[in-house]
Formats: C-alpha cells, structure tokens, sequence
C-alpha cells in the first residue's frame, strides 16, 4: 500500500508540485518580500530652502525632486497621486519646515513619521489620508479586492469542474451556444455574487472601523467590474484544465496565495526586493488594491489611476479570451467517425 501511495503520487504532477516546488518558491520569494520596514520612501522638498533641505535629508528620505517654487496644494495633489509619498515643505525663515506624509501607505508612513520626529526639530510630521495610521484603514480596501479575488477563482473553477463532472457541459456542446456565451452565462451569477459582496464589505468597513470614502464611488465601480472580469477569466481557465474539484481548488490557491502576500496587502512593494516586486505586478490584484485605496483614502483623480486601470484592462481581455479559446475547444462536438465503406467489386459474380 505505501509503495502504491508513493507511485500515484509520482504520477500526479499537481500534487507533487504543491509538496515539493511550492514551499521552496514560497520560502525564497517570501524571504525577500517580508519587509515591513519603509527603507526608502519617495519624497519631494518644496519652498525656498528646498535644495538646502533636500541635501540634508537623509534615510529613509528618498528626494525625487526639488523645486523651490512648490506649494502646499501642490504637495497635497503630489500625495494624492500617489506621486510621492512625503513632501518637505521649507519656509524662508530657517526654522521647522513640515513634512506631509501620505497616511494610505501604512509602513512608509511609520518610517517617514518617526525619521521626521527624530530630526531634532527640524522636521514636524503632517500625516495626510490617515492621521491616526489606522490599520483598518489600510486593510478595508484591500480586503475588498481580496474577497472578490477568492469568489471569481475559487468559486468559479470549483462550479465550472462540478459540471463538467456532472455532464452539464457535455449537454450544451449540441445546443445552439457560443463559448463566449456559455462563459457569460456561467459567470454572471458568480460577477453578482462578487459585486454584491463587495459593496457589503466596502459599506460595513466604512460604517464599522469608520474607514473613510473620500473618492469617486464611478471609479472604484470601474476598476471593480475590470478586476472582476479579469479573475473570473482566470477561474474559468483554471476549471478548463482540471478534471476534479480537488486539482481546481489545488491551482486555485496557486494563484491566489501569491498574490495576497505579493500585491502590497500585507507587504509594502517598495521595501521587497527588485525581483520579487515585478512578480507583484504581474498579478489583478496589485492594480485594484491602488485603485480601492486610491479612490477611498486618498480621493485620487481618474488621470492618476490611467495605469491600474489600463492594466486591469488589458489583463481582463488577455484573459478572457484566453478563457474563450480554451472553453470553445472543450465545447467542440467531437465529429463521430464514420465506418469506412467496403469497396464494391467492379466485377459481378454470376
């Protein structure tokens, strides 16, 4: 029996895959990107002494730009850009100049706050977005698109499997659908369920950790619906490529643990290693956790969103066609061989 074990288990390249290659990718990229330290964080220095403060800053202080004519709105629209995370306004007289500090990047923040407090005096921390660095704040938005994430893989793969082991799908190749209808039909339960959940989520954030929503509710909408289509898509992909609930939900958590811990819910994208942050980008929910904090923290405009939402949209077509493709071959009518004829002989038999 244990000699059995091990030879199924040799033969099921998914499992071997989870017991062998994923706690080692989980321990080598994980080990550069649990970084909670803010090391570096993009700052602009403003006002009339802004190059001789810029050259005295030091870490965690990163100067991205100096300009002596900069003013407070300027620096507020800096910040809410998401352009910067700290911007050192100077005054003509020499003595304290003001650091505003972007409160939505929770870590960053921390750093700049508390290398602003050990200056001495010479630096007064103005934390913006979220004063208090409430966690909460932080989390809301991003437990927003992680639920959302874990309904349209999860729930779609596992319900996409479950027919085809039923023989549902099988049924519908002889009916008169498209695969791209058979996908819209199949997932537009799934895209409800997730919208509604996020609506409860974003209410019950705001109503019981008193998280603000200081944007635009239109943007947030969008980037919610593009986020949507683009992991229903991966759920539908995964479901096309497994045979049981049990591989779904196996590459299910293949895609989404990578990008809880890798999309800057957990773990700032600035403070992991260069590597291991260009895999964050690659993954929907890195893009939608800027555009949910953007839009509920920091009321950031649509112009300084155009690169999520551009992302996500360019995600969602790749992966829905993909999703179309792959769903229309397994749709396909296999075209029933027919028996070959007996050659009849020219001559008759008399």
């Amino acid at each position: 029996m244990i000699l059995k074990e091990f030879l199924e288990l040799r033969r099921d390249r998914r499992t071997m895959a989870m017991i062998i290659v994923l706690p080692l990718a989980l321990l080598v990229v994980f080990g550069y990107a649990a970084n909670f330290r803010g090391d570096d964080v993009p700052t602009r220095v403003y006002g009339p002494r802004a190059k001789t403060v810029a050259a005295q800053l030091k870490a965690p202080f990163d100067v991205a730009k100096v300009d002596p004519k900069g003013t407070r709105d300027q620096a507020r629209d800096a910040l809410r850009a998401q352009d910067a995370g700290a911007v050192v306004l100077t005054d003509a007289t020499g003595r304290t100049s003001t650091v505003l500090i972007d409160g939505s990047d929770q870590f960053a923040a921390q750093a700049a706050a508390s290398a602003s407090l050990a200056s001495g005096g010479a630096l007064e921390p103005e934390v913006l977005f979220n004063p208090e660095l409430k966690t909460s704040w932080v989390m809301v938005p991003a437990l927003v698109g992680m639920i959302m994430a874990f309904i349209g893989t999860i729930i779609t793969a596992i319900g996409l499997v479950r027919e085809r082991q039923a023989g549902t799908l099988e049924q519908l190749a002889v009916m008169p659908f498209k695969a791209s209808d058979v996908i819209v039909g199949k997932i537009a339960p799934y895209f409800v369920l997730a919208a509604v959940d996020m609506l409860l989520v974003t209410v019950l954030g705001c109503l019981l950790f008193g998280v603000p929503f200081a944007g635009n509710v239109a943007v947030l909408a969008l980037g919610a619906v593009l986020f949507l289509f683009t992991v229903l898509g991966i759920g539908v992909l995964i479901s096309s490529v497994s045979q049981n609930q049990g591989q779904a939900m196996q590459m299910a958590l293949l895609t989404l643990m990578p990008q809880i811990l890798l999309s800057g819910m957990i773990f700032p994208l600035a403070s992991m290693a260069a590597g291991v942050r260009w895999i964050g980008y690659l993954f929907p929910l890195t893009y939608f956790n800027m555009i949910s904090k953007g839009v509920m923290l920091r009321d950031a405009p649509l112009s300084s969103l155009t690169l999520p939402l551009g992302v996500l949209a360019g995600m969602s077509v790749l992966v829905f066609s993909a999703a179309v493709l792959r769903f229309r071959r397994d749709l396909a009518p296999t075209a029933p061989k027919t028996p070959g004829r007996k050659a009849v002989p020219t001559g008759s038999a008399r």
